[in-house]
C-alpha cells in the first residue's frame, strides 16, 4: 500500500472554514470508506483514467467533498484524489449517491447540502481498518473535522463502506471478515459518539487477483448485517465488472451509488 500523507489534525482543525452548512443550512455528511471499488476505479483500470463524467456524476454546489487539508469544497470525481494515493482513480458511487438522494425529495427538507468524506485507499484488508491504525485514525480524524467545521448544523448519517476484494484472497482473512467488521461498525460508533449510526456495506462481486474466498467473505458480510443492529447490506453482484475482472465499470459505479441512496432513503 502507498504510504499515505501525515495526517495532522489539531493543526488542520484551526484552519477550517466557516462551510455552507453553518451559515443556517443543515448539512448531511456521509463516510465513504474501504478500498478500491469505493474510491474511484470507474473509467480507470487501463492505466488512466478515461476522464468521462456521466451526469449522473457531474458537480454541483449542493455537494461538496472534504479536502485532505479537511476543508470544504466543491465534490467532483475523482472525488478521492489526494486521498487513494499512489493509485490511478476516476469515477465512484459517491456522486451518485448524493445527485440521488437530494432528486428523491426525501431528505430532510432542511438538508440543503450533502457532504462527502472520502476516505478509501485501494488494495487494503480489512485487518488495515481495525482501531489505532492509520487508516482508521485518518478515517476517524476526517469525520469528526467535517462535523466540526458543520457548527452543530450537520448530520453525520452514514458510513458507506466498500470493501473485502483483498480478504477474499486468504482463507484466514475471509475467515475472521466478520469478527473484524463487527469490531469496525463498535468503534467507529463509539469513537464518533454515534451508538446507531448507519453503516450500509456493499456485498463484494469479485475477488482481487482471483481469490478462491469471495463466497466466504460474502457470507461474512450478510453476517454482519444479521448479528449487528443499523447495518444494511447493498449487492454489487451482477453489475458490470471491467477487464481486469475487479473493478466495477463507470456504468456500475453510477448503478450502485444509485442504489447505496436507495438503501439510505428507506431508513428514513
Amino acid at each position: 500500500m502507498a504510504m499515505l500523507h501525515p495526517v495532522l489534525p489539531f493543526l488542520l482543525l484551526l484552519l477550517l472554514p466557516a462551510g455552507t452548512a453553518a451559515a443556517g443550512h443543515r448539512m448531511l455528511v456521509f463516510i465513504l470508506a474501504g478500498q478500491s471499488n469505493m474510491s474511484d476505479r470507474g473509467g480507470a483500470t487501463s492505466g488512466t483514467w478515461d476522464g468521462v463524467v456521466p451526469p449522473e456524476c457531474a458537480p454541483s454546489p449542493r455537494i461538496l467533498r472534504l479536502s485532505p487539508a479537511l476543508r470544504w469544497e466543491e465534490a467532483r470525481e475523482p472525488l478521492h484524489a489526494d486521498i487513494d494515493v499512489g493509485n490511478v482513480l476516476g469515477v465512484g458511487p459517491g456522486m451518485p449517491f448524493a445527485h440521488t438522494v437530494l432528486a428523491s425529495g426525501k431528505a430532510p427538507a432542511a438538508a440543503a447540502t450533502m457532504g462527502l468524506v472520502p476516505c478509501a485507499q485501494g488494495g487494503t484488508p480489512l485487518a488495515n481498518w481495525t482501531r489505532g491504525t492509520e487508516l482508521y485514525d485518518r478515517m476517524v480524524t476526517r469525520a469528526r473535522a467535517a462535523m466540526a467545521s458543520c457548527k452543530g448544523s450537520g448530520e453525520l448519517a452514514a458510513m458507506l463502506w466498500y470493501q473485502g476484494e483483498t480478504d477474499a484472497m486468504s482463507r484466514d482473512d475471509a475467515e475472521l471478515y466478520q469478527g473484524r467488521m463487527e469490531a469496525l461498525v463498535r468503534d467507529v460508533r463509539r469513537d464518533l459518539g454515534l451508538p446507531d449510526l448507519l453503516v450500509i456495506q456493499v456485498g463484494i462481486a469479485t475477488a482481487q487477483y482471483g481469490g478462491k474466498f469471495l463466497g466466504r467473505v460474502r457470507e461474512a458480510q450478510k453476517a454482519v448485517t444479521h448479528a449487528v443492529p443499523n447495518v444494511k447490506f447493498v449487492d454489487a453482484m451482477g453489475l458490470p465488472i471491467a477487464s481486469d475482472y475487479t473493478h466495477l465499470t463507470t456504468e456500475a459505479q453510477v448503478q450502485l451509488g444509485e442504489m447505496l441512496a436507495k438503501s439510505y432513503l428507506e431508513t428514513l
